[in-house]
Formats: C-alpha cells, sequence, structure tokens
C-alpha cells in the first residue's frame, strides 16, 4: 500500500515539476521578446516594457527559486478534494489549480488542523523531496476511519528529520514543518506592531522570515511599491539567511544589517561596550542638533569684505537676521542655508549699489552687474560659508568627535570622562552605533548639492539645447512630410525624450538601498532587543506607519545600550501599538543543554523564558578546565573528537574576541582550509567567531572558550554566554581556566 501511495505521488510531483519548467520556459522567452524590442518606439512605450521586463524577471526569478522541495504536503479533505500545498501557486493553462501557495488562506488548515480539531481535513501528507523525486511520505491521519485494520501510514517524521539533519551554514526555511503556534504568528495582522518574544531555539527567526513572505503575499499591492525592510544583527547573520525568502518565492525584501543602513555607509569598526551605550541614548539626538546648529555661526565683530576693490562692511546684526530668517523656515541645514545666503547677498549687493551711485554723480547706467560681482568675491564666499557651511552628516559627526572645542561646545550635558570616551581621530572608522547619528545628522542637514546648484543648472541647460536640435530636426522633418501630403505628429518633447540615454533600471529594492528616506511599508527586526533607543529611531524613521515585525530575547541581551524590556525599548516610539506574542517550544536546543544554560542564567540573576525542548540529547554539556596558557592548545586538541561526534557537521568555536584570531590560527595550522574565521566564513567545517557574530546562528556543535570571560566581557550580563551555550543543536563543550559561572554544572 506504501508502495502504491509513493509511486502515486512521485507522478503527481513530476507533473508539477513539468509545469514548473513550462513557465520558466514560457517567461525566458516573453523576456527575450521584450528585450529584443527594448530599442524601438516611444519613450512612453519603452517604460511600458521595462515594466513588463521587470515583470517577467521577477516571476523568473521566483520561479527559478523554489526549484527545491517545490511541494511538501498534501490535504484530504472530507469534501473529496486532494490540495497540494507547496512554496508557490501552481495552475495549468486553462486555469485548473495543480498547487496551492503555502501562504494562502486555503493552505492554513495545512498547518493549523489538529485530530481534535480537524477543520474538514481527513489526512495531511508530507511529501518528502529529494532533489525532484519523492523520497518518502508521512501522514498524519487525522479522521480515525480512515485508518484500515489499525493501520496507517508512518514516517520518521518531518519536523525531527529537519532537526535533527546537518547544519550547512546556510539557514533553511521551514515552510514544510511550521508549527501551530508558529503559522498563527505568521499569519498576524500587518497593522501595528507585533513582538515576537522567544528564548533560543524557538525559531524566531524563520517565523520572522515566513511572516515577511506570508505578509508579501497577502498584502501585495500594499507592499510591493513600498517594500519590506529586513534588519538583522550582523553581516554574518545576514549571509546565513539571505537564501530563505527566495526559497518563499519572495526575492525583492531589502536584508541589512545595523552596519548597512546608511547608503554608502558599510559600518563595521568594533567598539568599546561604554561608547556604544553613550552613543546609543537618545539624548544624543540634541547633541546632533547642536552640532548642527554649531555650523550656523555668527562672526564675533563686524566684518569687511572686498568686492572688486570696493570695502564693504557685514555686520553681525545682518548674520543674525539672515540667520533668524532662515531658521524660521524649519528646513534642513543645507536647505535654509539657500535663503540665508540669498538674504546676504542681496543686502550686500544693495550696499555696493549704494556706495557706487554716491560716487558716480547721478550716472544712472545699468548695474545689473553688481549682484554676479558679489557672488563672485572671494571674501564673501569665505564669509558666507564661515557662518553657514553646507555640510554633509559624515563631515559633521567627524568634526564632532574629532575637534575638542566642537565636542566641549555640542556636549555641555557630558561629564569630561564621557567626552573622552566620544573623542577619536577624524580618519576613524564608521561603527555600528555611528549609523544612527549620522541618519539624525542626514535629517537636520538635507540633501547636500557640493556641485553648488550647477549640475541641475548644466542639466536644464542641455535639456534647452536638445529641444532646439530637436524644433530644428522636426522642422526639416515636418516640411518634407508635408510635401507628401501628410502632417507632421512628432514634438521637440518626444522626439528629445526619444534620445535620451536611460541609466540602469532598478527595483524597488534596489532603488530602496540607495535611498536614505525611503519609505517601507513593513520593517521586520530580527535580534531586537540588541538595538539602542538611537537605533529604534532610525527604524521607525525607516517605517512611518509603524508596520513592525520585532523578534528576539530579552534574556540574549547582550549589548551595553540594548533593552532590559520590550516596555522600555518600544513604548517611547511605538506608544501602545504593539502587541507580543511568546514562542513557547525550543526545537533546536537538546534538553541537557537547554537547561544548563537557563541554570546558568538564573544563578546570575537573570530570569529567562524557557521554552520547553522537545529533543533529548546524546551528550551533557561537556567541561575541560585547564591552564590559562593551554587553553587554545585544548581546543586544537579536542577539535577531531568534536567532528567526529557530529559526524562532521558544523562545528563553532565561540571565543572572547581578544581570542579569536589566535584560535582561528592554531586550529588553521592543523585543519588548513576546513577552519573558517570571523563573519562570512560559516560555511566551512570549523568556524571560530565571538558571541556577537554567533547572534541568530545555529551549528551542530559548539565549544566555548573562556566561558567565565564572555561574562566579565558584557560588565557581568549574561546575554553573550547565553546565546552561546545555546547555539548547538547536538553537543556542546566548554573549555575554561577559571571557575565555570555558577549553573552550567548541576
Amino acid at each position: 500500500m506504501y508502495d502504491h501511495e509513493l509511486a502515486q505521488e512521485r507522478n503527481y510531483v513530476d507533473g508539477l515539476y513539468s509545469r514548473l519548467d513550462e513557465l520558466r520556459a514560457e517567461k525566458v522567452e516573453q523576456l527575450a521578446d521584450v528585450r529584443r524590442a527594448k530599442s524601438m518606439g516611444t519613450h512612453q512605450n519603452r517604460s511600458e516594457r521595462d515594466a513588463f521586463a521587470t515583470l517577467y524577471e521577477n516571476r523568473l526569478a521566483q520561479l527559478n527559486a523554489v526549484d527545491d522541495k517545490l511541494v511538501f504536503g498534501r490535504l484530504d479533505l472530507e469534501s473529496g478534494e486532494n490540495r497540494y500545498i507547496g512554496r508557490i501557486g501552481l495552475s495549468t493553462a486553462d486555469l485548473r489549480q495543480l498547487m496551492v501557495d503555502w501562504r494562502a488562506p486555503e493552505a492554513g488548515t495545512f498547518y493549523q488542523a489538529t485530530a481534535f480539531e480537524r477543520m474538514g481535513v481527513r489526512r495531511r501528507r508530507h511529501l518528502i523531496l529529494q532533489g525532484r523525486n519523492v523520497k518518502a511520505i508521512e501522514d498524519d491521519v487525522l479522521d480515525h476511519t480512515m485508518l484500515v485494520d489499525g493501520e496507517h501510514l508512518q514516517g520518521e517524521g518531518a519536523l525531527l528529520a529537519a532537526l535533527n539533519s546537518k547544519r550547512t551554514g546556510r539557514m533553511n526555511d521551514i515552510v514544510g514543518t511550521i508549527q501551530s503556534e508558529q503559522d498563527r504568528i505568521i499569519r498576524s495582522p500587518l497593522s501595528g506592531a507585533l513582538v515576537v518574544q522567544g528564548g533560543p531555539g524557538t525559531g524566531k527567526t524563520a517565523v520572522a522570515l515566513h511572516r515577511a513572505a506570508y505578509l508579501l503575499y497577502t498584502h501585495r499591492e500594499r507592499l510591493q511599491s513600498a517594500g519590506v525592510l529586513l534588519v538583522g544583527p550582523s553581516n554574518a547573520f545576514m549571509k546565513y539567511i539571505e537564501r530563505v525568502l527566495p526559497s518563499l518565492g519572495e526575492t525583492g525584501v531589502v536584508m541589512a544589517s545595523l552596519g548597512q543602513l546608511l547608503p554608502g555607509i558599510i559600518a563595521t569598526a568594533p567598539e568599546t561596550p561604554e561608547v556604544s551605550l553613550l552613543k546609543g541614548r537618545i539624548e544624543m539626538t540634541q547633541v546632533i542638533a547642536n552640532a548642527v546648529a554649531n555650523r550656523q555661526r555668527l562672526p564675533h565683530q563686524d566684518v569687511r569684505l572686498d568686492v572688486e576693490g570696493t570695502r564693504l562692511v557685514l555686520t553681525v546684526r545682518q548674520v543674525r537676521r539672515a540667520r533668524d530668517r532662515a531658521r524660521a523656515l524649519g528646513k534642513p541645514h543645507n536647505e535654509a542655508r539657500v535663503t540665508f545666503v540669498k538674504t546676504l547677498l542681496g543686502e550686500l549687493t544693495t550696499q555696493l549699489r549704494e556706495h557706487i551711485e554716491e560716487n558716480s554723480a547721478g550716472n544712472t547706467a545699468d548695474r545689473s552687474y553688481l549682484a554676479d560681482d558679489v557672488r563672485g568675491s572671494r571674501d564673501v564666499r569665505v564669509m558666507l560659508n564661515l557662518c553657514w557651511m553646507p555640510m554633509s552628516p559624515q563631515k559633521l559627526v567627524r568634526d564632532m568627535f574629532s575637534k575638542p572645542e566642537i565636542l566641549k561646545a555640542v556636549t555641555p550635558n557630558l561629564t569630561d570622562a564621557e567626552r573622552a570616551l566620544l573623542a577619536r581621530p577624524a580618519n576613524a572608522p564608521w561603527s555600528e552605533s555611528d549609523i544612527p547619528l549620522l541618519d539624525e545628522a542626514a535629517e537636520l542637514l538635507g540633501d547636500l548639492d557640493e556641485t553648488g546648484g550647477r549640475a541641475e543648472a548644466a542639466a536644464d541647460a542641455q535639456r534647452k539645447r536638445d529641444l532646439v536640435n530637436a524644433e530644428k530636426a522636426i522642422s526639416n522633418m515636418n516640411q518634407q512630410l508635408e510635401d507628401s501630403g501628410v502632417d507632421g505628429m512628432l514634438t521637440a518633447e518626444q522626439l528629445a525624450d526619444f534620445n535620451v540615454v536611460e541609466g540602469e533600471r532598478l527595483s524597488n529594492a534596489e532603488r530602496a538601498l540607495t535611498d536614505r528616506t525611503w519609505a517601507y511599508g513593513h520593517v521586520v527586526v530580527d535580534e531586537a532587543q540588541e538595538l539602542s533607543p538611537m537605533q529604534w529611531r532610525l527604524l521607525v524613521r525607516r517605517c512611518p506607519v509603524k508596520s513592525f515585525t520585532i523578534v528576539g530575547d530579552i534574556a540574549q541581551t547582550s549589548s551595553a545600550a540594548g533593552a532590559i524590556s520590550w516596555q522600555q525599548a518600544l513604548t517611547p516610539f511605538m506608544g501602545e501599538r504593539w502587541n507580543l506574542e511568546e514562542l513557547s517550544v525550543n526545537y533546536r536546543t537538546p534538553i541537557q543543554i537547554a537547561e544548563a544554560a537557563v541554570r546558568m542564567a538564573n544563578a546570575a540573576g537573570q530570569i529567562v523564558s524557557a521554552p520547553k525542548a522537545v529533543r533529548d540529547g546524546e551528550w551533557e554539556p561537556l567541561v575541560d578546565l585547564v591552564s590559562p596558557d593551554a587553553v587554545v592548545a585544548q581546543v586544537v586538541a579536542v577539535m577531531e573528537e568534536e567532528s567526529t561526534a557530529v559526524a562532521g557537521g558544523l562545528v563553532a568555536v565561540i571565543a572572547p574576541t581578544s581570542l579569536v584570531a589566535e584560535t582561528a590560527a592554531a586550529l588553521r595550522a592543523v585543519y588548513g582550509h576546513r577552519v573558517g574565521h570571523g563573519a562570512g566564513s560559516v560555511e566551512q567545517n570549523i568556524v571560530v567567531i565571538d558571541p556577537h557574530e554567533a547572534k541568530g546562528l545555529e551549528f551542530d556543535g559548539v565549544v566555548i572558550v573562556e566561558p567565565a570571560a564572555l561574562l566579565a566581557g558584557a560588565g557581568g550580563r549574561v546575554g553573550d554566554l547565553y546565546v552561546a551555550m545555546t547555539r548547538p543543536t547536538q553537543r556542546l563543550r566548554l573549555i575554561s581556566s577559571e571557575p565555570l559561572p555558577v549553573g552550567i554544572e548541576k
């Protein structure tokens, strides 16, 4: 009976893949047709073809991304219908449904139906695929009348099979094994902020990613143009999850780490907890505002300026009046500067005209050139810049931290010790905690036209020349048409537009990445407990409608600027517009390891949510106590044993930042290219990382180096050690030269 059912499923799945291939070929042909015709027709026609090309490209990317495990389930309903569930929806050419998208309402019962509440489902079948072949089937029989002589089909368990599989250094989707509590959260309404609190191994990240895919499917019209932003804690984490959304049929989500949220800047420089805490305070908004105001200065006294040999006087009163007038507009610094400059240039031009007229004995010659003389004076240009300098966010923040007199002027409420923490050279690289400060500066400064308006003027002049040339060409063409008895129908604007060289066509996601002011329709934040108030301020600016999915675990907070409660983190920005959901089951961490991590946290005074672990492990946490000079050597000595224990799976060595390079070098001397070091190396057999880089990742085995040092380095907060202890799916080993933190051992 099983073999017969398996053969039937293989036949049906073959048909689904055949249809997938047909659709791919169709989109390839349509895209080729569009590209061949792209250079022909009017500007409007080319725009329409670009839109079709984008449509075909996106659909083709989706069809290519879902090939692996295209279909994973089947529902047998009381109505007699058999409904297949997969990564996308598929229909025949005559619109007969072959497979339902997992996000569709009619697919929800695949995750929600139980034997006690069948929701019209008699049997739920899991299809276990290897490549394009159905390797096995597993049935959940919800209607007992379907059982024949007490028999039913059994498999190894789709969920446990997924949990026990080897890690690859890349996150896999859970679309075929979503559990009921996860599905309820994934399908929650779009509006407002949804906080998903969950301990280690509860699938927070997977839920967040599947929710992003679900919202894009359900609210396509609203979210497709505005887009969805997904923010993670590190570049390593973003690489770890980057394949999940495409595998769920979504390719247009903007993904960025906290250090990539400002276009043109990738912030990776390390920073001490004390500096991160200081920069993360919401009071830094006033510091940045002070720094902007500091660049709108009054001269100490009236200033004499030379304009073409004539001495003019710029008074302090004139500058103050122009400054107050520009500030009253409420515009950003660089935009308000236009008014400031225009006001003073007008007053200086009037002063110059009056001076010349007093000495010209009634000469009434045209003096319109005087404005250009004033504007071109070097003295005038220098003085206007000293009083109101056009400024980029980078220069503002660099000057603020590198020039002691500016730092002291803009931080009246900081101590000398705090200013010393912030001080740094002008060429220092950017850190993650700098990004919100730069964003705040960009908001207050506005756009900076470094050409002084020349680029816009040049573009206008070129447009005028294009129109003149087009009019001449049309005049000649229309005369020829009239001689032939045909009226001319082409305008100069149409001809000029036709000859415009179009730039590279960007998707919404690509445009959003280059536009700081882009307003997203929804933002997903992972490891959200780590965000500082300034980082939250930046993210809320990215999504003014405050539609968020926020996932994290307060117990895992390790950043000095991070949250101690969701209430403290979110209320200043969201008010009461947020709801809390909690995941209660730990699918990843074996019971023995999960209990040790909770004991350690509780012993340190941290109350943590302790989700119920569903898997028994083979090993209790292993502990090696060695002398301080033997720690790294012990890591090398046990690595073969650790790799063998997890059958050649992925092993992470999580060490204090100060030991990462030394440990990686020692391991590489023995294991060569099998060893990876730091962010972006999680696809190698052995990876050496610090706790920050380990956030959100999972490994078959974990070796923790100097656990007591992880606690000390985080100021006694358990977040780093708690995170490190809960990364393994099979085995945990701790190597220490100091007594273990209390609670790890029973």
